[in-house]
């Protein structure tokens, strides 16, 4: 169990601070949701225009203490719950908001704190734990079977080596149990073919697919974006920054497909509600990126995209078909709970 000490030793920087506080419009009020507080950065910002009220939400106990300063200077417009982003429409009750904002990914805080694990600089012991998770990478690694972990790594981490590193984390499990990082990062460098042209670390997509399961990054975000639906008033807009192809995808899948300007299906097709349920206001699929000032500040944001949508006045109807298009990740994630 790694104890939680003071964030302050670790800045954090909210990426695309400007374009995210544009977007939601915060100088004539309202309630603002951030989903993934973080250092805190977003809800700061938002506070400092008068009329606003801030609900923030992060899994991570980490926080906790930059949470509780924001309490005691806005004790009437902030409030804090120790919640993953999935259960977001639980903050509120008969009130819808004005906009939700997620930054998906790790933040700052926990990729410079060693002993989280996240690092492949770190050799402390292989945890990658956001917060209130089941399990930890360390169990995953020692108890999970070949053909599982390879599943996790090649589907989780789009890791085309994904074979070879499973074969070799079973071949060394078994004289000796891999508890920590570097451990793992050596398996990982001696099972993956040498390209000097890739800048990339060679662990990248290992751990980000560890790191994904561990915490059921692909769960929250398809639950989180559902429930932060239902909660939006008409009008208001879901934000979301996310770092990595698979989280992109399903962001784009739901703007695009649950918005009013969805091309449909061919004429000829029976009609299925299913299909042609639209939550969003016309889509148009503009993607807002780090400038190159921040990247040179905070490089780790160099991957971001941030994409926006705004909610349309239909009634709200469950999206099966985003659950039903992703459930291969979805399927993987719950199979081992």
């Amino acid at each position: 169990m790694i104890t939680p000490t003071s964030s302050s030793e670790y800045p954090h920087f909210p990426v695309m601070l400007d374009e995210v506080i544009k977007i939601c419009s915060p100088s004539k009020g309202g309630i603002y949701i951030d989903c993934t507080f973080g250092g805190g950065g977003y809800s700061k910002k938002l506070l400092k225009f008068p009329k606003t009220k801030v609900i923030a939400l992060d899994r991570d106990a980490f926080i906790i203490k930059i949470s509780k300063d924001l309490e005691k200077k806005y004790p009437n417009r902030f409030l804090f719950h120790q919640k993953r982003f999935s259960k977001v429409n639980t903050v509120v009750k008969n009130q819808s908001v004005d906009a939700v904002v997620f930054d998906l990914g790790l933040s700052s805080i926990q990729l410079k704190n060693l002993k989280r694990g996240f690092s492949f600089n770190s050799k402390d012991k292989l945890d990658m734990s956001m917060g209130l998770a089941v399990t930890s990478a360390e169990e995953v690694v020692n108890n999970f079977s070949e053909q599982t972990l390879k599943s996790i790594i090649k589907i989780l981490g789009e890791e085309k080596e994904a074979s070879r590193i499973a074969r070799n984390i079973i071949k060394t499990r078994l004289i000796k149990k891999i508890t920590r990082v570097d451990e793992l990062v050596s398996i990982i460098e001696k099972s993956k073919k040498k390209n000097h042209r890739n800048n990339i670390n060679p662990s990248t997509k290992t751990f980000q697919a560890l790191r994904i399961f561990v915490n059921k990054e692909i769960t929250e975000l398809v639950d989180g974006v559902i429930n932060a639906t239902k909660i939006l008033k008409p009008g208001g807009k879901i934000l979301i920054v996310s770092f990595h192809s698979i989280e992109d995808k399903i962001v784009k899948y739901f703007f695009r497909n649950f918005s009013s300007s969805r091309s449909k299906p061919s004429r000829y097709f029976p009609e299925n509600k299913d299909l042609n349920i639209s939550l969003f206001d016309k889509y148009k699929n503009k993607i807002f990126k780090p400038s190159n000032k921040e990247i040179i500040k905070n490089p780790p944001s160099r991957s971001a995209k941030l994409r926006y949508a705004i909610r349309n006045k239909n009634e709200f109807i469950y999206p099966n078909e985003l659950v039903n298009k992703f459930k291969r990740y979805l399927d993987l994630e719950r199979s081992h709970v």
